[in-house]
């Protein structure tokens, strides 16, 4: 016998009930809706539903099917345990547990006194199970103020809304190379621009990319069309995308990998991810759990398939991040993203956007709570992004002359946002630097460096930074570059000088920086997300009828005497071509139940003579009757009979 008709053999032997609580737990092989035991015999033994109900298993339940796959079919339930080591009273109850786990899921029964497995499943372990795993310590529970987590949540939820925001607002005017994805090396200088570690720009990108505010586009990483309007909305709708985001995300956490857009086909860090946020569910609204270290090895045991302890730390680290964990419990926000109604509670979680900054004497500035999109470039304009607000400096200040902005409109924009005006240090930083800013020019010859001050230029030529720009006088202003304008112009800045760019004729260039969007990739829809999962009572009524169909049907027995009546009709109808069926049916009827009929009887080519008979048999073509009203014998040729009528009273 094959293995699926084994399968299917089994299950035939199920009632109803049982069939019903295997579709529920292999919901994927009854959403075909399969017509026969047999059908759903195929459905299960599919790799994708095998694989479904396998990532199902705690590792006690791993640990018995994989030896039973080594031990092979018709293995005993002893010899397994003896493989287990099962000898305790314990350990035997834990063996016959997980059998009826699998069995449960249609992966492993027993026939006979034997086991079988499910046809199509294949080793789960490198090395054989030497025991049963037992089960780690249940986490331990404390009471909690349901307040607290909340609260803690606040500011790594706000401090990954401002995170994301400022990586995307560098995306718009850094160039990030992104060909396969964003290496390491590019990665690892996004988070130094960013002032924060590489974890947390990774965690940001991955957000991002997930939210579909950035795209990969012709080799780099760039903002989407869609990502303007993200930037214009308020702190508390930022925080709903990112976090709705979150789960979603298929990448392995914890992974040494370069970021990109698309995971690989055997990542599943969104089942990991959302495993962690289903199990801080579960705690009560005034609960926290002890330790993080008993949860993480609880769900490692219990779901080892979707649940690595790498992959589950660094879900759990993410979690807190993103403000859905926070002190051991599941805040407000993360059981909202459960339920899918996180707008509902994201405001609580990140303060309104701040329109006002303070500008401090050392050339800092600092932001309570996250910056609007007006404030943020306002700062971005002057200013550098530095641990905890901005810092200005001179390149800074250059960067925004540099732009086109002229020192007093610049020190005018600044003070709109200064919730204490300007401070005099940074008025004297923008006025010293525009005092310098555009002494030297860039003009596009091929090019050339030129200046007023013929000191200036000596000073420049004899510059060791700026050897590789071979720079030669063309005259006591001007010297000549054998690199392009922006080379050179890069090498300057980076020896501190502060040039600007014109045209051949002198005419004063402004630098701006491209501003590009792309399309964002349509979003991943999970396998099976399309189909409706069946109701309870959905899957009662499919095994019900599965099993009504595999129930053999009682065979009709016809009575004696009608199965005489229907041969007796078959015959007179085969030897009469001229009566009608109803008339065929009432001489039978006459002949079994010697009854008495009036028939016609040819006598001649053109007429008949008829006759009040009582049938009393009928042999070879003929049938024989007594006649009334003498009751006399006669016989008639069936082919002869033109016409029968029921008559009465005789």
């Amino acid at each position: 016998m094959g293995r699926k008709a084994a399968l299917a053999g089994w299950l035939r032997g199920l009632d109803a009930q049982d069939i019903r609580d295997i579709l529920a737990l292999r919901k994927d092989a009854a959403e075909g809706r399969p017509q026969s035991l047999r059908a759903l015999a195929d459905e299960m033994a599919t790799a994708a539903s095998l694989r479904t109900a396998v990532e199902g298993l705690d590792q006690a339940c791993r640990d018995v099917l994989d030896t039973a796959l080594r031990l092979g079919d018709e293995v005993g339930v002893d010899v397994l345990a003896d493989q287990l080591r099962c000898n305790g009273k314990a350990s035997r109850a834990e063996l016959k547990r997980t059998l009826g786990e699998l069995r449960a899921r249609a992966l492993l029964w027993s026939v006979g006194g034997k086991l079988v497995s499910s046809p199509g499943l294949r080793l789960l372990e490198e090395e054989p199970p030497r025991r049963i795993t037992p089960a780690p310590r249940t986490p331990r529970r404390a009471a909690q103020h349901r307040g607290f987590a909340d609260r803690a949540a606040i500011a790594p939820a706000t401090s990954t809304v401002d995170g994301v925001t400022r990586l995307v607002e560098l995306c718009d005017v850094e160039q990030v190379t992104c060909r396969t994805g964003v290496g390491l090396r590019e990665l690892r200088r996004i988070a130094g621009l960013l002032r924060t570690e590489e974890c947390r720009a990774r965690l940001w990108l991955d957000l991002a990319l997930e939210a579909r505010l950035l795209a990969a586009d012709d080799g780099r990483l760039a903002p989407t069309s869609g990502s303007d309007a993200w930037r214009d909305e308020s702190p508390a709708s930022r925080l709903t995308a990112l976090a709705d985001a979150w789960p979603r995300m298929a990448w392995t956490p914890g992974k040494q990998r370069a970021a990109s857009a698309e995971p690989a086909s055997n990542e599943f860090g969104d089942r990991t991810r959302r495993g962690v946020l289903e199990r801080y569910a579960l705690l009560g609204e005034d609960e926290a759990y002890e330790h993080r270290h008993e949860v993480v090895a609880d769900l490692v045991w219990t779901r080892p398939a979707v649940h690595g302890r790498t992959a589950t730390e660094a879900a759990l680290v993410e979690a807190e991040s993103v403000g859905l964990v926070a002190l051991g419990a599941s805040t407000a926000l993360g059981r909202a993203v459960l339920a899918g109604v996180t707008a509902e509670v994201a405001d609580r979680f990140v303060p309104p956007a701040a329109t006002t900054a303070h500008l401090r004497p050392d050339l800092t500035a600092v932001v309570a709570g996250l910056p609007s999109r007006e404030l943020s470039g306002v700062l971005d304009l002057a200013a550098d992004c530095a641990t905890g607000g901005w810092r200005f400096s001179g390149a800074s200040v250059r960067r925004a002359l540099d732009a086109g902005h002229e020192p007093d409109a610049l020190l005018a924009r600044l003070a709109s946002v200064a919730e204490h005006g300007v401070p005099p240090t940074l008025e004297h930083l923008v006025r010293e630097v525009a005092r310098q800013h555009g002494r030297i020019t860039v003009t596009p010859v091929a090019c050339c460096v030129r200046t007023e001050d013929p000191a200036l230029l000596r000073e420049i030529a004899g510059h060791r930074l700026l050897t590789p720009l071979s720079l030669q006088h063309l005259g006591p202003t001007v010297l000549a570059s054998s690199q392009p304008v922006a080379e050179t112009l890069a090498l300057l800045r980076a020896a501190g000088y502060a040039p600007t760019t014109s045209t051949a004729d002198g005419i004063a260039m402004v630098e701006r920086v491209s501003r590009r969007r792309v399309e964002p990739p349509p979003p991943r829809v999970a396998e099976g997300a399309w189909r409706m999962p069946l109701t309870g009572q959905e899957l009662a009524k499919l095994a019900t009828a599965l099993v009504e169909r595999e129930r053999p049907r009682p065979r009709f027995v016809v009575p004696t005497a009608d199965s005489q009546r229907i041969g007796t009709v078959r015959l007179l109808r085969d030897q009469s071509l001229v009566l009608r069926d109803s008339e065929v049916v009432l001489l039978a009827e006459a002949l079994a139940g010697r009854t008495s009929v009036e028939i016609a009887v040819a006598n001649g080519p053109r007429s008949t003579v008829k006759h009040v008979i009582t049938p009393v048999d009928h042999a070879a073509g003929n049938l024989k009757a007594s006649r009334a009203p003498r009751g006399e014998h006669c016989e008639f040729l069936v082919s002869h009979i033109r016409s029968v009528r029921a008559v009465t009273g005789v």
